[in-house]
């Protein structure tokens, strides 16, 4: 039986290290945004994802023109189809961004992080319905009981949860477009251009927003205005330390890890805010944890497997 030999094998556990620890800080980072974007009141969400978005330009900007990869980003500006594809992808994190925002500054955390919880299951459907891919049969019996999860939910609060839908269906829907562009758009130009074209939309809203008197930047403190110029940052480093994760790690410690964001979430709306968690909530969000748990064993047994089907472990 082969082995690895010893020096070839300790770059990788080196590398899965550092991942774990960009992909622990992405998704850290995402959890606790709740907190940051409640510090950004009384702005509203239309102006605090305005100000992420051109903040997160400018961030963008000087982090290329540090690091010297203009050449890069000037190459994918010159593909029509690459552009066009960046340009679907920024409405679909435009309409995440905004219902993320929304449900955190009106006191809705519990149902985002639902949202995020139910991502992974949004995102394999959208796998079969878009790509004719074929689920195992735990991935149906996942799929099933967070159906039967989202409509409980759907009786407790009387209506369609539908922030907790619209977050993964636009996340996944975005993830399905940047999967499409693969390795030739790296993570800091694929953002640079993304935020650019949402730009003009901003500045439109922007000008909407203070013609009504609602524009908060500057009038609510010096501490509050370096909050709201510093959402770039916040928006774009995640984002870096996911790119850097996402080289580094396996696939199914990845998929691991991203549900440390919606967990941290879910404490701060409920241990933090005191979110409402009636009985049918806690069951709504009990049959997604269960759906959660079988979709990852279902990850590791395939995991499993295709490692004894490759050679290099024969």
């Amino acid at each position: 039986m082969p082995t690895v030999p010893a020096d070839s094998r300790a770059p990788a556990a080196s590398g899965n290290r550092s991942g774990l620890f960009f992909a622990v800080a992405a998704y850290g980072l995402w959890g606790v945004l709740p907190a940051y974007f409640l510090l950004l009141r009384p702005s509203g969400a239309v102006e605090i994802v305005d100000w992420r978005i051109l903040f997160s330009l400018v961030f963008c900007a000087i982090v290329i023109t540090v690091t010297r990869s203009w050449p890069a980003l000037v190459a994918i500006i010159r593909q029509p189809r690459l552009l066009f594809m960046l340009g679907l992808a920024a409405i679909l994190i435009f309409i995440n961004w905004l219902v993320y925002v929304y449900g955190t500054t009106s006191g809705q955390v519990v149902e985002t992080a639902l949202g995020y919880f139910i991502n992974p299951i949004v995102t394999v459907l959208l796998g079969v319905i878009l790509l004719r891919e074929r689920l195992r049969m735990t991935q149906w019996v996942a799929v099933g009981i967070s159906v039967v999860a989202v409509l409980i939910l759907a009786i407790d609060y009387g209506a369609l949860p539908w922030i907790s839908i619209t977050l993964p269906l636009s996340f996944g829907l975005y993830g399905l477009v940047k999967k499409r562009v693969g390795g030739a758009v790296d993570a800091l130009s694929g953002l640079a251009i993304e935020t650019a074209w949402l730009v003009p939309v901003a500045i439109i809203q922007l000008v909407f927003v203070g013609l009504g008197g609602g524009i908060t930047i500057g009038s609510a403190g010096t501490a509050h205005a370096l909050l709201l110029v510093s959402a770039g940052v916040v928006t774009a480093v995640p984002l870096l330390f996911f790119a850097s994760a996402a080289r580094r790690l396996p696939l199914v410690y990845l998929g691991l890890v991203q549900y440390l964001a919606p967990v941290l979430q879910f404490a701060f709306g409920v241990f933090v805010l005191h979110e409402s968690m009636p009985p049918g909530r806690w069951w709504g969000f009990g049959l997604v944890w269960v759906a959660l748990v079988v979709l990852s064993i279902d990850l590791l047994a395939s995991t499993r497997t295709s490692r004894r089907a490759s050679p290099l472990s024969a």
